[in-house]
């Protein structure tokens, strides 16, 4: 083999810089210059006969440069295979052993139903092998593929039922079913910069998911799954706008490391744990591998590096001794200033004594005795401190007086003094007063409304837009919704209407027509926030094209019904343009024999991944058959954006 072809190329390769790095051939390289049909590549190649002989063919004298052959040649697996010294100084994302980086490749993922495989998720096939439908789009061949789509089957819902749509409004509330990653794009023209904030949970990558999302991702396809719709997202959120991501820790550290190339690093603001159970108590009576987790964690991102509002939480009733541990020392400029919204500017935090609250409640408790012993607050100073310090410790018996300290900010060298909350600690990471588990549905990984809730009021305020692309039973959309806060929700799955939809009219609630009163929703925060019904929100989907194809071909069960659909997509799909339809026919009895799950791929792969939902630049064209009223609602949705 020491004289093979491959071993030759290798060789002829490895003489031209361009191709190499730390002594390795780069295959994306390679390729990049192909598609070039770069000169000196070319020049190369011809100077060795075999190769001249192999990939160039003579036409009257003129030889021409087999490009697909060539191609073909460099990206087979016994061209460089596999080798530990490849990697041994480099970590990334890879696809057929290329970093996806170097190979400037967007792997696009096509399910069935976004996170979806094959199956059911039923008991009986929960260990079955199922098949996820992929492939890898070249940049080269996505040139429609995020073009805005059309809009269709519009429905507006409120407490009085479904109604037509006949214009779309500003402040609306968007339910869109669809691929969320095509969806995503669509809302850039109307949306892009006018999110506040993101809430998702992805598919967990665990091979467990217990209802409709198949986690069983490969590691990469996930993760490049997930950058594909993180990239977009970022561009939809405002520039004070926040992003949080739900995630367990199987693929939480790679998730980290995806968020912080797009998000940047120091826009990483925390990572967030909140309780979870274990749900299924049989496998406490099996073999396990694994200890229970226990939580899950909420990635928390902001766009830019805009200033975190709320940091101190409110605890009534309580004593607030945690927030001091962050005060020890000299001057600390990290937890000082801005922290407590101020801005002085000259001066410290200085410490007087040790710092108890076992002793003495608060510093306001002093200046509170002051004040009730005739001394008004506009003339007390260090000095009348000082007095009252001695005196307050007399009255009260506190012995131990060095346990108290006073706090003292020095501004423009004139004494002030800041009374620290006495009933509020810094927030923490640790949030396991809530679970993760809603028990709204029968998702394995639901979002808890309270969790919804919390960071919602946290960081956002009524009419604020928050998006959620994996709406799954619409948890994020029902808090948002009774927080008065607009909301869009995408989710690809068939349950949008049992389960998605069905839980956002519980929300807004059913009027009765007699007494005008409104049956609504009073589970997870309703009673915390006041809710009491009421409100809309718009449904509406893209249209499909060949994904109408990919549909049919994921559900058939037969070579007639395969072969059904090969005959109504060869006369109406939009077909890939490397297909050679009459090369394809004569050797459909070829096809035939493989088994069923290979037909169905090679049939998706035979589509145009372009045109998986029709265009909203091609509205007019005839043979999507686009209702006039549905051109109209198309325009105000992509036409009468919202100035802020």
């Amino acid at each position: 083999m020491a004289h093979s072809l491959f071993d030759q190329l290798k060789n002829l390769l490895s003489q031209d810089a361009r191709f190499t790095a730390d002594g390795v051939i780069l295959k994306n390289r390679v390729t990049e210059y192909t598609l070039k049909r770069d000169p000196a590549l070319l020049k190369r190649l011809l100077s060795h006969p075999r190769f001249k002989q192999y990939f160039f063919t003579d036409i009257d004298g003129t030889l021409v440069f087999d490009q697909e052959k060539f191609l073909r040649f460099v990206n087979h697996k016994a061209f460089l295979p596999d080798s530990f010294t490849r990697f041994k100084n480099k970590i990334g994302l890879t696809v057929d052993d290329d970093y996806l980086q170097e190979r400037g490749e967007v792997v696009l993922t096509w399910p069935y139903k976004d996170c979806v495989l094959e199956g059911g998720q039923t008991k009986a096939d929960a260990k079955r092998a199922e098949v996820f439908w992929n492939e890898i789009l070249a940049p080269d061949e996505i040139d429609r593929l995020f073009e805005p789509k059309v809009l269709t089957n519009f429905r507006r819902f409120d407490a009085n039922g479904e109604h037509p749509v006949t214009e779309i409004h500003p402040a609306d509330n968007l339910v869109i079913k669809g691929n969320n990653l095509l969806a995503l794009h669509s809302l850039k023209k109307r949306f892009a910069g006018r999110v506040k904030l993101v809430y998702i949970d992805p598919p967990y990558n665990t091979e467990n998911d217990s209802f409709s999302y198949n986690d069983r991702f490969s590691h990469s396809t996930w993760l490049t799954f997930m950058s594909n719709r993180l990239k977009v997202a970022r561009t939809l959120l405002s520039a004070d706008g926040f992003l949080f991501i739900q995630i367990d820790n199987r693929e939480l550290a790679y998730l980290k490391v995806l968020c912080d190339e797009i998000f940047g690093r120091d826009n990483f603001r925390n990572a967030i744990i909140v309780k979870k159970g274990q749900k299924n108590l049989q496998k406490q009576f099996s073999v396990v591998e694994r200890l229970n987790a226990g939580y899950d964690t909420i990635l928390f991102y902001s766009k830019s590096d805009t200033k975190i509002p709320n940091l101190f939480k409110t605890l009534p009733g309580k004593k607030a001794s945690a927030w001091n541990n962050h005060w020890r020392g000299t001057d600390r400029p990290t937890m000082r200033y801005e922290l407590f919204g101020l801005t002085p500017e000259t001066g410290q935090w200085r410490w007087a004594r040790k710092r108890t609250y076992q002793a003495v409640d608060n510093y306001r408790a002093l200046l509170a005795f002051i004040t009730e012993n005739g001394v008004p607050e506009t003339e007390i100073d260090d000095a009348i401190i000082d007095e009252y310090y001695q005196k307050y410790l007399q009255a009260f018996g506190i012995l131990n007086y060095s346990d108290f300290e006073l706090v003292r900010l020095s501004r423009n060298g004139k004494p002030e003094h800041y009374i620290p909350p006495s009933d509020k600690v810094l927030l923490s990471e640790n949030w396991t007063d809530l679970n993760v588990s809603g028990h709204q549905s029968k998702f394995e990984h639901e979002k808890n409304e309270r969790i919804i809730e919390r960071i919602l009021s946290w960081l956002t305020a009524e009419g604020d837009i928050v998006l959620d692309f994996f709406a799954g039973s619409n948890t994020t959309a029902a808090v948002a919704h009774k927080m008065r806060r607009q909301y869009i929700a995408i989710e690809q799955m068939d349950y949008i209407e049992s389960i998605s939809l069905a839980r956002l009219k519980r929300v807004i609630g059913r009027r009765d027509p007699s007494t005008e009163a409104i049956t609504f929703d009073t589970g997870g925060v309703s009673r915390q926030v006041g809710w009491t019904g009421g409100g809309s929100f718009v449904y509406c989907e893209l249209l499909p094209w060949n994904q109408r194809y990919i549909d049919r071909i994921k559900a058939a069960q037969s070579t007639d019904a395969l072969h059904s659909i090969w005959e109504e997509m060869r006369a109406k799909a939009v077909l890939s343009f490397q297909l050679d339809i009459e090369a394809f026919e004569a050797n459909f009895p070829e096809f035939i024999r493989f088994d069923l799950n290979t037909r169905k791929r090679m049939l998706l792969e035979l589509l145009d991944k372009n045109f998986i939902y029709v265009n909203y630049s091609e509205i007019d064209d005839l043979d999507y058959h686009v209702s006039d009223a549905d051109k109209k609602l198309n325009a105000s949705f992509y036409q009468n954006r919202r100035q802020r």
